[in-house]
């Protein structure tokens, strides 16, 4: 089990403090350091049956300021900006096997332990 992670965020502590009290040490990824690539983030959607523009993080300056409420804006265009900007990533993202969920709210990984 992995969890792309963002320790400053409540619902990523919550949900990393759910999976350990399941008795599972996951592979922690600190994205913001080690941001995904844009092969990652579409292996990542796939599993979370998501489009790009659903994992963006609407209330982020990145987003507001590269325009990317844009409609005209393609998947990849959207995926390259998540690569260039991880902030812009929805977190956290919990991945087992080929399926993940977003723990928003953090509950969501009960599905997957």
């Amino acid at each position: 089990m992995k969890i792309y992670h963002n320790p400053r965020c409540s619902k990523s502590r919550n949900t990393l403090q759910i999976i350990e009290e399941a008795g599972i040490e996951p592979e922690v990824i600190l994205y913001l350091q080690t941001p995904p690539s844009a092969e990652d983030i579409k292996d990542l959607l796939t599993k979370l049956g998501m489009s790009a523009r659903d994992l963006l993080r609407k209330g982020e300056d990145d987003y507001k300021a590269n325009n990317l409420s844009d409609e005209s804006l393609s998947e990849d265009q959207l995926i390259q900006f998540m690569v260039q900007y991880p902030k812009l990533i929805e977190r956290p993202i919990v991945v087992k096997g080929n399926k993940a969920v977003l723990g928003r709210p953090p509950e969501n990984v009960q599905a997957l332990l």
